[in-house]
């Protein structure tokens, strides 16, 4: 058996065995005080995709269910499924694919390296550092990196000269890292923070591995915007927190980190990135405060949850009356996308493939091939768009959109362009 934290207290899982562990106290605080938001039903696996034409087999299906703590206002899955499902060896997402995320990452090293005056002598290591997207941007700028990995994208890391370790963070790891390569100076965790299990074991390690006055830059989801948005499409298993500013900093200062600079950036539709250092190492920045006055906390927030859980339900019926009408006159509906955020949103609207036709990714996407999760909806390479003309397509990568739409115009695609959210509309 292996130990997992769920805030202070321990849970027991038996390892890779697909156990799923009910989260019955604040992943952050430990407080039993844990309030129902809502449930979007039961989901697969977002990054489990069968093969097209592969004879129909059992696969798992896990509520959805989503909390809220009073105590640390942290927002949370109520279920921690096993770490072996929900990242299998042959995970499907690669971020080099996409360009704001190549965008964002090259702004987040030139934005620490200015801040943190970074020189070729420190360590930058990246937890959860897919394919070397993130880390590259430091070892262009000369910085000794390291890139830990768990999953078989670490070999393309590794395959372009980004060294990378594949195996899964902990405290073990970091000791490893620490006597082959020394303390870091700055520890990146981009997209991956609100996703592993036992937070509270990975801030220990990374105290392991953080030089005296290294900093620990993380970015994940921003609750905030998800909400205003209405983001429904970001709650999956693989997304264990949803982190506003108030308890990202609860979680940190729990360990002696101190919380210096935090601004929103665009990624993921809205995300937040966040400096944190040893108390009292660096002075704190104003965006800090700023930030955290403009959240609500306590009822505020549980107000605000509870119209985000009535909104959702509307833009789920909208959504569905835009394309009965559509079926209505026959017209062929494709999708234009298929990150792992929209797999909650074809199995919560009940997206089949009476409905859509398949769905178009950009080539080399390693999920071409495949079907959506939870369905037999084919992806396909977007060529595949042009030459078809389907009367509409639906782009579900939808806070990228109106930046994706003239895009496909330009490359001859005339049918109608639909965003699902926040509100469904026409492009």
């Amino acid at each position: 058996m292996e130990t997992h934290l769920v805030g202070p207290t321990k849970i027991a899982r038996g390892a890779g065995t697909g156990a799923s562990v009910p989260v019955e106290q604040c992943q952050i605080c430990g407080s039993e005080k844990l309030d129902y938001v809502l449930s979007l039903g039961y989901m697969p696996p977002v990054n489990q995709m069968v093969p097209i034409g592969q004879v129909p087999r059992q696969q798992p299906w896990f509520p959805t269910d989503l909390l809220h703590c009073r105590q640390c206002d942290l927002v949370q899955l109520g279920l921690a499924v096993d770490p072996v499902i929900i990242f299998p060896p042959e995970y499907p997402y690669t971020s080099g694919t996409t360009k704001l995320l190549r965008d964002n990452f090259a702004d987040l090293q030139r934005e620490s390296a200015a801040m943190l005056g970074l020189t070729d002598k420190d360590l930058v290591v990246d937890i959860g550092s897919n394919d070397g997207t993130l880390i590259s941007n430091f070892q262009k700028a000369g910085n000794r990196i390291l890139g830990i990995e768990p999953t078989d994208v670490g070999d393309i890391a590794n395959s372009r000269g980004i060294p990378t370790i594949k195996r899964y963070f902990g405290k073990a790891a970091a000791q490893e890292v620490v006597a082959s390569h020394g303390k870091a100076k700055v520890i990146t965790a981009a997209n991956c923070f609100a996703h592993i299990e036992d937070v509270h074991a990975i801030v220990e390690g990374i105290l392991e591995m953080l030089a005296d006055d290294g900093v620990f830059i993380s970015e994940s989801h921003y609750l905030i915007p998800l909400l205003d948005t209405l983001q429904y499409d970001t709650v999956y298993h693989e997304h264990l927190r949803y982190y506003s500013l108030t308890s990202l900093k609860y979680l940190l200062e729990m360990h002696g980190l101190e919380v210096f600079h935090a601004r929103p950036i665009p990624s993921h539709g809205g995300s937040i990135r966040v400096y944190a250092g040893r108390k009292g190492k660096r002075p704190v920045q104003d965006s800090v405060a700023k930030m955290l006055a403009a959240e609500p906390k306590g009822d505020a927030m549980a107000k605000r949850l509870k119209q985000f859980k009535h909104d959702v339900l509307l833009t789920k019926l909208r959504l569905l009356s835009m394309l009965r009408d559509l079926k209505e006159q026959n017209a062929r509906v494709v999708g234009i996308s298929a990150p792992s955020r929209a797999s909650t949103l074809f199995n919560y609207v009940g997206l089949d493939d009476g409905i859509i036709d398949y769905v178009c990714e950009i080539q080399g996407s390693l999920k071409i091939g495949k079907c959506m999760p939870g369905t037999s909806i084919p992806v396909v390479d977007e060529s595949r768009l042009f030459e078809d003309q389907p009367e509409a397509a639906v782009i579900f990568s939808w806070h990228i959109a109106d930046e994706l739409a003239p895009k496909l115009r330009a490359k001859g695609y005339k049918g109608k362009l639909i965003s699902p959210l926040p509100e469904p509309r026409y492009l």
